[in-house]
């Protein structure tokens, strides 16, 4: 969540340019005027932190726990050029390396094996390792706001970005950059690379693959959010209308679920998996976060109405109160009348949220499912940290279990 990179709140917490999750939601990290902190999830301990007047960091993207981040300028008085990448060791309290480009650093993402960079309209892919070695790069149209997602798993490397139209999607197997290592089961080259480590090639295996890349036509309008599931194998997204929630799967690009925020317009924060890729999370301008059901395993409730009216059942049409909905096959609320989708419109057969969590303020906020079962992480612009727990059973408004802040408002 790029804050410099939107129209700032009264609620906003001084001096605060930018938040993002780790790469397993562990932790999350803050980009300020004057430097950068990390913190530890839950509990909320702080980990580390690098602040001086030297200038302000706009985005820090953590590898998981480990002493590496990668680093964009921003603020007013930037520590670092806004076109440059800088590689930090958090440790030895410098940079380590760095990557300059002719345009503005929009986003940045890490694996073990790769670092992603994505400008306006381009992604450069490298291979992380020192030197850094340049993979591919890739055109997009325009991407202000830095989308692109990767997937966390080795064997299945998966980088989703915006397509060269509007509203598609480019799912693209890492793997299959470059030159690759064929592996078997019991070669110790599937450990992960860590930073800058030269990956092993055999001569034998020392051919190019061709690039996959799967193109998804997945919103009529610009993209606003992009995420991915760990093993990379599910990929959700949202338009600039923010009322849709679409789920693909990203080795067939077949649509998979199309779960409804809202109907009104909404601006989405950002959109995470559980674990298991059983459950989906979202967070918007509306001061909401809505938990949605993707599997149908994980409904307990086995002892709901069926779905149609009975004979002599009275059929009233859903108003706003979620008591009217029903729950749909995948546990999440829907439309008494959705039965009747094939004669009413679209609004009918959609997918409410199972589950809700309310923030004290319409902050901008990033959320992530908790360490603990059930509960959710909400990182928000006002410098606060929320965590609330889920009824996995009856869904509904969440129970706040704490609220912190972490950055206090002078």
């Amino acid at each position: 969540m790029n804050l410099s990179r939107s129209a700032p709140s009264i609620n906003d917490a001084p001096g605060l340019l930018y938040a993002g999750f780790n790469q397993d939601y562990g932790c999350f990290a803050v980009g300020l005027n004057n430097g950068f902190r990390v913190y530890n999830c839950d509990p909320l301990i702080e980990q580390a932190r690098d602040e001086s007047d030297e200038g302000g960091i706009a985005i820090v993207e953590m590898l998981y726990r480990t002493n590496y981040l990668a680093l964009v300028g921003g603020g007013r008085n930037h520590r670092y050029p806004p076109n440059k990448v800088i590689i930090y060791d958090s440790m030895k309290g410098k940079a380590v390396l760095e990557v300059e480009y002719k345009s503005e650093v929009k986003n940045v993402k890490l694996r073990r094996d790769r670092l992603i960079v994505v400008l306006q309209n381009k992604v450069f892919v490298y291979q992380f390792s020192l030197p850094l070695q340049l993979l591919y790069t890739f055109d997009t149209c325009d991407n202000p706001k830095g989308l692109a997602a990767v997937s966390k798993s080795l064997t299945h490397a998966i980088l989703v970005i915006p397509g060269r139209q509007k509203g598609h999607l480019q799912i693209i197997d890492l793997n299959s950059l470059g030159y690759y290592i064929s592996v078997g089961e019991s070669d110790q080259s599937t450990s992960p690379l860590y930073p800058f480590q030269q990956p092993h090639v055999p001569p034998q295996s020392n051919t190019r693959r061709s690039i996959n890349v799967n193109i998804i036509a997945a919103h009529s309008g610009k993209l606003s959010c992009i995420s991915l599931n760990q093993d990379g194998t599910r990929c959700a997204t949202t338009s600039d209308k923010g009322t849709l929630i679409r789920v693909f799967n990203t080795a067939t690009g077949s649509l998979l679920h199309e779960l409804r925020r809202g109907m009104d317009r909404a601006e989405i924060y950002s959109i995470a998996f559980n674990h298991e890729s059983t459950r989906l999370c979202v967070s918007s301008d509306k001061g909401t976060i809505h938990i949605f059901n993707l599997d149908p395993s994980v409904v307990t409730q086995i002892d709901q109405k069926p779905r149609g009216p009975t004979y002599g059942e009275v059929v009233t049409y859903p108003t706003q109160s979620p008591t009217n909905y029903g729950l749909t096959t995948s546990g999440n609320r829907g439309s008494a009348l959705s039965f009747m989708k094939d004669l009413l419109p679209k609004y009918f057969s959609s997918e409410w949220s199972f589950a809700n969590a309310k923030l004290a303020t319409e902050s901008r906020c990033i959320v992530a499912f908790g360490s603990q079962k059930n509960s959710l992480i909400a990182i928000c612009a006002d410098g606060s940290c929320y965590k609330f727990y889920f009824d996995p059973r009856k869904g509904g408004e969440c129970t706040r279990e704490s609220f912190v802040r972490f950055l206090k408002q002078e």
